[in-house]
């Protein structure tokens, strides 16, 4: 029993160590894409404990939303967070499609209202809004099969 709670506190403290050292070199990196990059998973976790106490969010994209941030807090993973540059890969992926579930499930204003990044990383990642044409037209088109 006391390994487990030791194995459990080391990972959680392994955790916070490695967010910790994530947000640090987010705010001092120079504005641009790195900056961003190095600030999305600590936005996205902050966006989901946002949205879940919100209460114009329905009850299914709060559980999908409580899912996915313990799933990203915990140190039990299909990609373990050890691993070089593709530890964290699942977590977005977790990250991301529970934000895109939520964006097709409430308005929009409530999405960037709990964001704490820059409005054009969720912009790019929630895509256009339902309903809504591409102005320059479609960009393929159905040929029709002749018959000879």
């Amino acid at each position: 029993m006391v390994g487990w709670v030791l194995g459990t506190a080391v990972t959680v403290l392994g955790l916070g160590v490695s967010c910790l050292v994530l947000a640090l070199v987010a705010w001092l990196l120079p504005p641009g894409l790195a900056k961003e990059v190095a600030r999305f998973v600590p936005c996205c976790v902050r966006a989901v404990f946002a949205l879940r106490r919100d209460p114009r969010v329905p009850r299914r994209a709060r559980f999908v939303l409580a899912f996915a941030g313990l799933y990203t807090l915990s140190g039990i993973n299909v990609i373990p967070d050890f691993v070089p540059v593709i530890g964290l890969l699942d977590n977005v992926i977790v990250l991301v499609v529970a934000l895109r579930y939520v964006g097709r499930r409430v308005a929009r204003e409530v999405l960037f209202a709990a964001w704490s990044g820059n409005p054009a990383v969720l912009d790019r990642l929630l895509g256009r809004p339902r309903g809504q044409r591409d102005p320059d037209g479609p960009r393929w088109r159905r040929r029709r099969i002749r018959d000879r």
